[in-house]
């Protein structure tokens, strides 16, 4: 008994490795499968067999080609991927590069418009346009060290100048009339100062600054100091104006001159109209006839007598260490720029005791 249920366990988890004809006539059914002769073929199963076979065929080979076309399909979103990701650096750099172009063009422009016309008058409205730049509190050192005798020496020579060497105290300006910092200085161009900033905003119109040429002229016309002017082109314009000056000094009309071309008037006529062409002289006699005979300073000015004369006073400016306008000198103590003369008054009242 123990022996035939043994066979059967073994029975029940056999799995066959061979089918039987019998079991395929049983799957099958109801088709008749005849067993074939040997070496004779049926052309019928052979038909049917060959059909499979291509039939498999086919079907592994478009299972093979679809695969191939997902490849494909796959690696064409890959492609564009990367040349997107390629072309975007690119477009990013090229874009980059035509900024940087465009901005440096752009700087190069702006620079070179300050540099021409910073300061500078718009003719058509005759609005005088100044950058309101920051002196210091503390006078500066001009670039070679001056001496009270260099100083001294300018009131002995053939120069504009209204005193003498041996007051307590000598002012020196070193000017160009057409210079807008010099006449924010001069006091008699409101609108320019106006213009420049809060800082430079006259006494008169409500604001703080005190003209230092305005103080030094009436220190120098009460005997307690004396003056001198030296020309240096600061901005340009100013030689045919500078001449005007000599000329007037030569007939005793240098304030009355100076007054004039150092207006708003003055300012838009030297920078805009006369500039430097003797031509255009007549101009600047006419605008100046109420101070001088305006025959007397055309002729003068035509005749070119001080053309030299500012030659050596710009050596002179430079001999000073003084390269720009508005430059001063209270005795040899340097202001460059144009402070207000409250800057400079403890250095004048110390001279004076």
């Amino acid at each position: 008994m123990k022996a035939k249920k043994k066979n059967k366990h073994k029975q029940d988890n056999f799995v066959p490795k061979i089918v039987s004809s019998e079991l395929v006539k049983s799957v099958e059914a109801p088709v008749q499968i005849e067993e074939p002769k040997k070496d004779i073929i049926d052309n019928k199963e052979l038909k049917i067999s060959t059909e499979k076979v291509v039939n498999n065929l086919v079907q592994e080979k478009k299972l093979k080609l679809d695969e191939n076309i997902l490849k494909v399909e796959e690696i064409k979103p890959v492609s564009n991927s990367l040349s997107a990701a390629l072309l975007l650096p690119m477009s990013v750099v090229f874009l980059s590069i035509a900024l940087s172009a465009s901005l440096i063009i752009s700087a190069s422009i702006i620079a070179r418009s300050l540099k021409d016309s910073t300061l500078s008058i718009n003719g058509s409205n005759n609005t005088n346009q100044a950058a309101a730049a920051q002196p210091t509190a503390q006078p500066s050192q001009p670039t070679t060290q001056v001496s009270l005798d260099q100083i001294k020496s300018i009131f002995n020579g053939n120069n504009i100048k209204f005193g003498d060497a041996n007051r307590k105290v000598l002012f020196v300006e070193i000017s160009d009339p057409s210079c807008p910092y010099c006449h924010i200085a001069g006091g008699k161009n409101s609108e320019l100062n106006k213009q420049a900033g809060q800082q430079f905003l006259l006494v008169k119109d409500g604001g703080t600054y005190v003209s230092p040429v305005e103080e030094m002229r009436k220190l120098t016309e009460q005997g307690q100091a004396s003056y001198a002017w030296v020309y240096s082109n600061g901005h340009g314009n100013g030689q045919i104006g500078a001449e005007a000056l000599y000329c007037a000094y030569e007939k005793g009309k240098f304030w009355d001159v100076q007054d004039i071309l150092m207006s708003n008037a003055g300012y838009n006529l030297l920078n805009n109209t006369v500039k430097n062409d003797r031509s255009q002289a007549s101009k600047l006699a006419e605008l100046t006839k109420d101070a001088m005979n305006s025959d007397d300073m055309l002729s003068c000015i035509n005749s070119g007598k001080y053309t030299q004369k500012l030659t050596e006073s710009q050596a002179l400016a430079s001999s000073l260490g003084v390269s720009g306008t508005p430059g001063f000198f209270v005795n040899n103590t340097n202001f460059a720029g144009a402070y207000s003369y409250k800057d400079m008054e403890s250095v004048v009242t110390a001279a004076l005791k």
